[in-house]
């Protein structure tokens, strides 16, 4: 690294508070722009873009490689791809993409034939942006109008636009700052939505009715809770159109009549600290799944006129998740984790043994696809392994049997005979067996010389799925095993996995990464400095948390828009998510304790004097979630400390959020830049595979 220039190191200001007594010294506070959202702050501009310099002088010298990744992985996506048609009501819709094209376009054709016709061209709405997003889409009911959402900033503020899909041309209301799906109302003269405040909270849904002045649009549900947000959905049948309002632990549910909007709203229970609950209806019942007596989540059903009055449908399985609830006109369909593995269930409503569809593999991930229509006989399902490239069935609800509809084409080739695939388990520090999906090359070595990419997220009850990617197998052709750590935080096995790696249980979360690790290292499958890992956004935090406790495991970490400034960001009620991610980290405001247990894994604060792998940091200056000072203040902060010779680098996207940028070659980009680091530092620069 000696051809290098030496990297910026960011000027400390005395900055500190206090808190339960507890005095935080914080020399990098000035890193957060006063302005924000607007980011003018000629200093913070000026750290930023020498940190992007030298991100781009690091990097120059592995250009070849990443193009080469590039390349690879975009030679293994078919250009012209199209998803499977699907009927909903008189017409079948399809999204597709041109070879070159960054963005789909959404089709549709009549049912009884006619000719193909474009809804919404993606890449013409792009065009000539920096970054583009398709939020909400919304045909409706009559298939004559079409309402969407876009972001052409990465701010996750949309705006709304209303198409009349017989001329071809849009109305002229426009509505801005929009942060919800859409619903059609039953009569299609309007829809719902809803807005985000200031603090980008979704606390209000509301009527827009076509014509009209959005400004004069009916406020129909205002949620007083900051730490709420507010969604809208509707029922299976289109009935009823559903407000939901929650945060991470609790919900509630009202519902109002899809053909008179302006009803009085339905209370379906009202909120209960630490219960959720959603709702789906048929024939006058409504399915409610809840965790209201076991985390595992049951069924229970209750008449809509009567809806507090709860009647257990199937009880909860300590061996069975239940994940979610679907009704359609004949049956209703059940999606769950058996011991960690995806199930689809269907049940009739008149009783007796549900119909398990029977999957091809020992690990997988499948469920439900898009199926959009009510009174239906096959059920669209998706389904993919670590070996198999996604794939999307039919079912017959009658038998069972799968139909193959589409099978993801990689064009440059791809054989599933030259890989493998195990779940594994590892016994953390407590006890607890810990899932680990893993894929490899064939005849991969066991005598720990093998290198290993480990990921982990780990929060918000959010299970990592062992799925197919086309990206991994660049590292798997150069020899590379990948794993997923099933860590506590997540749900993989169930809502106390979740509930067992946050608040006061957060530590078991990093553990269990750092003992899946070791027990990779002690069963062949890699060594210490041998393993590449990564982590997005809470999933930076765990990148964050194990780099300091366990720093010597680690040959290359990757921490995309890391979530490091946890106590920072939770002392802030005025940031965007803070109050809604009380109940996930702890209130360390109001509540000692939580200021003591995030102060003790706060990965920012917990920097310290000590030798660091090399890093990979990337953070978004638009990024609505984890704000771009976070990154930023760890990297400086580490630079600070680090007592190594190792690389860091940080790179803020300046015109994109919290995923990067969009389109699907940019990511791709994004991704080989990424690879190509693990390589560079891993040894494996050379281009020859295998």
């Amino acid at each position: 690294m000696t051809d290098l220039p030496p990297p910026p190191i960011a000027e400390r200001r005395p900055h500190s508070f206090t808190a339960h007594g507890v005095t935080i010294d914080d020399p990098y506070a000035w890193l957060r722009d006063p302005g924000y959202p607007d980011v003018t702050d000629p200093d913070v501009l000026a750290y930023l873009q020498a940190e992007n310099a030298y991100f781009d002088a690091a990097m120059a010298p592995r250009r070849p490689l990443i193009d080469r990744l590039y390349e690879e992985m975009r030679a293994r996506i078919k250009e012209d791809d199209s998803s499977v048609p699907q009927k909903d009501g008189d017409w079948l819709y399809w999204t597709a993409f041109e070879t070159g094209g960054q963005y789909r376009q959404w089709w549709r054709r009549p049912v009884a034939g006619g000719a193909d016709e474009l809804l919404l061209d993606e890449p013409a709405l792009a065009g000539g942006k920096d970054y583009f997003r398709l939020g909400a889409f919304a045909v409706s009911n009559d298939g004559t109008k079409l309402a969407y959402a876009i972001d052409d900033s990465g701010a996750e503020r949309f705006e709304v636009r209303i198409k009349d899909l017989r001329t071809g041309e849009h109305l002229p209301e426009v509505i801005p700052g929009m942060l919800s799906e859409i619903v059609w109302t039953a009569d299609d003269t309007g829809f719902l939505y809803g807005l985000a405040n200031e603090q980008w909270r979704t606390d209000n849904a509301r009527l827009h009715r076509l014509g009209t002045d959005p400004a004069d649009d009916i406020e129909l549900f205002r949620e007083a809770d900051e730490g709420f947000r507010v969604a809208v959905g509707e029922t299976s049948a289109r009935n009823w159109i559903v407000i939901a309002t929650g945060d991470h632990v609790t919900s509630e549910a009202w519902l109002l009549p899809a053909h008179d909007p302006l009803a009085r709203p339905l209370l379906v229970s009202a909120r209960q600290v630490g219960r959720e609950y959603d709702v789906d209806e048929h024939d006058g019942t409504l399915f409610i799944h809840t965790n209201d007596t076991d985390p595992q989540f049951r069924l229970v059903t209750a008449p809509v006129e009567r809806p507090g009055e709860w009647t257990e449908r199937i009880a909860p399985d300590p061996h069975f998740y239940l994940t979610g609830v679907e009704c359609y006109r004949d049956f209703f369909v059940v999606e769950g984790r058996e011991d960690g593995l995806d199930q689809v269930l269907i049940h009739r409503y008149a009783g007796g043994e549900p119909r398990r569809i029977a999957f091809p593999e020992a690990s997988y991930d499948a469920g439900l696809g898009d199926n959009p229509e009510y009174a239906v006989d096959t059920l669209r399902l998706s389904y993919q392994s670590m070996v198999t490239p996604g794939t999307v069935y039919d079912c017959d609800v009658a038998t069972g049997a799968l139909a193959t509809r589409k099978v993801q084409e990689i064009p440059s080739g791809y054989d599933a005979a030259r890989y493998r695939t195990e779940r594994l388990h590892v016994t953390a520090r407590d006890g607890t067996r810990v899932p680990v999906s893993i894929v490899y090359p064939a005849g991969f070595p066991r005598d720990g010389s093998g290198r290993l990419f480990l990921y982990g997220y780990g929060a918000y009850g959010l299970s990592i799925p062992p799925g197919f990617s086309t990206g991994r197998l660049s590292l798997l052709d150069r020899g590379f095993a990948y794993a997923i750590a099933h860590i506590r935080g997540g749900d993989d096995l169930g809502q106390q996995w979740y509930l067992d790696g946050k608040l006061d249980r957060r530590n078991n979360t990093f553990a269990d990464f750092v003992d899946v690790a070791r027990g990779l290292v002690a069963d062949g499958w890699t060594a210490a400095g041998r393993i590449a890992i990564a982590g997005g956004s809470a999933g930076g935090e765990l990148m964050g948390a194990v780099i300091n406790s366990d720093p010597e495991l680690w040959g290359a970490v990757i921490a995309d828009v890391p979530f490091v400034d946890v106590l920072n960001t939770m002392m802030d009620a005025d940031l965007p998510l803070t109050p809604g991610e009380w109940p996930e980290w702890g209130n360390p405001i109001e509540d000692a304790a939580a200021f003591a247990t995030i102060r003790g894994y706060d990965p920012y604060l917990n920097v310290r004097a000590q030798r660091y792998p090399p890093l990979f940091i990337s953070g978004g200056l638009n990024d609505p979630r984890v704000t771009y000072w976070e990154p930023a203040k760890w990297a400086a902060k580490l630079r600070s400390f680090k007592t190594d010779g190792n690389i860091l680098l940080l790179k803020t996207n300046m015109g994109a959020g919290h995923g990067g940028k969009s389109g699907r070659f940019e990511s791709l980009r994004e991704g080989a830049e990424e690879h190509a680091f693990v390589l560079w530092q891993l040894g494996v620069e050379g281009d020859d595979l295998g």
